[in-house]
C-alpha cells in the first residue's frame, strides 16, 4: 500500500478537514489539506475520520486483563502503582499493544496506604521512613526510566510527612520526573499543592476545595478525571470540584483507575460523559480524552479510525470511542477505496 492515504477529517490537536496523510517512519503526518488537493492526488482513501485515541492517564494494568486493550481505542496507559520489575516489563513489551508508562511503586508512609490492601501484592507499595528514603526511591526510579512519581496522602492511616513530601517531588523534579499525589482527605490535596506535586491522580472527592486554592491549583497542576469510581455523594463533590478548576483555567485529563472494582478494559463510557458534565466540550474534550497532539503528526500506534464525523462534545466522544479502530490494523488489512 501506498505510504500516503487520504481521510475525510482529521484532529490531532486542531481539526483540518479532508487531508491527505504520509505514514513516514511510523509516524503519521499531513501533508496535503482540502477536498481539492484529496482529490488531485489520487491516494487510497479511508472514509469516516481520525484522531488520536484515548490516553487513559490512571490505570492499575496489574489488575486487569491489559491484553483485552489491544482491541480498543485505549492507545495509551500510565500505570500508576505497581511492582516495578513487572510495570518496567510492560515498557519493553506492551501487553496493551500501545504505549505504557509507569510509576512503579506506591510511594507512602511507614504503615500508610495501600499497605496490607488485598489488591496490593508485595512489592507494589514503598513505605518511607524519612526524606532520604524519599530521594532514593526517585533516583532508582529515574534510573530505570519510570516515568512519573506516585505518591499517597491518604487520611486514616499514617501520612508522609511534610519534609518527605517536599524531598520527593524536589528530587523528582532534579529528574524531570512529574509527581502525581493520591490525596484523599481533608487538606490532603492542600499538602500536595503547597508540596508543588503536578499532578492530582483524582479530581479531589472528599471535600469541597475554597475557590482561591483551585485558582492557583489551576495555574500550576492537572488533575485526573476519575470521577466514575465514586458513590453519588463523592461524585457530585468531585465535578463540583472539577467544574470550577475548568472555570479556572486548569487542565483535566481522562483517568479511570481501571483495576478499582468492575471498571470495563477499555473506553469507560461514564467517564467520559463526566468530562461532558465537568464542562468540556469541542477540542477541549477531545484532548482530554487523547493522547499527544500535534501539527507535525502522531505516531500511527497512537491514531484511531472511525466511520463517523469528528466528534464535538462527550456524548459524540462517548459514540464515536465505542466505535473507533486502531488506524494501523486497519492499515494492515488494506482496508482502503
Amino acid at each position: 500500500m501506498s505510504a500516503r492515504f487520504a481521510v475525510d477529517d482529521l484532529w490531532i490537536g486542531q481539526r483540518f478537514g479532508p487531508t491527505v496523510l504520509e505514514d513516514a517512519a511510523g509516524r503519521l503526518r499531513p501533508v496535503e489539506f482540502g477536498l481539492a488537493a484529496v482529490q488531485r492526488s489520487r491516494v487510497p482513501r479511508l472514509p469516516g475520520a481520525v484522531m488520536p485515541g484515548i490516553a487513559d492517564r490512571h490505570v492499575h494494568l496489574g489488575l486487569v486483563a491489559a491484553a483485552a486493550l489491544a482491541d480498543t481505542a485505549v492507545v495509551e496507559v500510565h500505570d500508576l502503582g505497581w511492582i516495578p520489575q513487572v510495570a518496567r516489563s510492560w515498557k519493553v513489551k506492551s501487553p496493551t499493544g500501545g504505549v505504557v508508562k509507569i510509576a512503579g511503586a506506591f510511594l507512602t508512609a511507614v504503615g500508610g496506604y495501600p499497605i496490607n490492601r488485598a489488591w496490593a501484592p508485595p512489592g507494589s507499595v514503598r513505605e518511607l521512613a524519612g526524606p532520604e528514603d524519599g530521594v532514593r526511591a526517585v533516583e532508582e526510579a529515574a534510573q530505570h526510566g519510570h516515568d512519573v512519581i506516585k505518591l499517597v496522602l491518604h487520611s486514616g492511616g499514617p501520612l508522609l510527612d511534610d519534609a518527605t513530601l517536599i524531598a520527593v517531588v524536589r528530587a523528582a523534579h532534579q529528574h524531570r520526573l512529574p509527581v502525581g499525589v493520591h490525596a484523599e482527605g481533608e487538606g490532603q490535596a492542600r499538602r500536595a499543592f503547597e508540596a508543588g506535586a503536578d499532578i492530582l491522580v483524582h479530581v479531589p472527592w472528599t471535600e469541597s476545595l475554597p475557590d482561591d486554592l483551585i485558582a492557583a491549583m489551576a495555574r500550576s497542576m492537572t488533575w485526573t478525571s476519575t470521577f466514575a469510581i465514586h458513590p453519588d455523594a463523592g461524585r457530585e463533590k468531585a465535578l463540583g470540584n472539577a467544574r470550577r478548576f475548568i472555570r479556572a483555567g486548569g487542565r483535566l485529563h481522562y483517568g479511570t483507575d481501571m483495576g478499582n472494582g468492575a471498571a470495563p478494559v477499555g473506553p469507560r463510557m461514564e467517564e467520559i460523559r463526566a468530562l461532558g458534565e465537568a464542562g468540556l466540550a469541542g477540542d477541549a474534550v477531545r484532548e482530554a480524552i487523547t493522547t499527544n497532539q500535534g501539527r507535525d503528526g502522531l505516531p500511527i500506534s497512537c491514531a484511531v479510525h472511525a466511520l463517523l464525523p469528528l466528534p464535538n462534545d462527550a456524548a459524540e466522544v462517548v459514540v464515536w470511542m465505542n466505535q473507533a479502530r486502531r488506524l494501523v490494523g486497519i492499515i494492515e488489512e488494506g482496508a482502503m477505496a
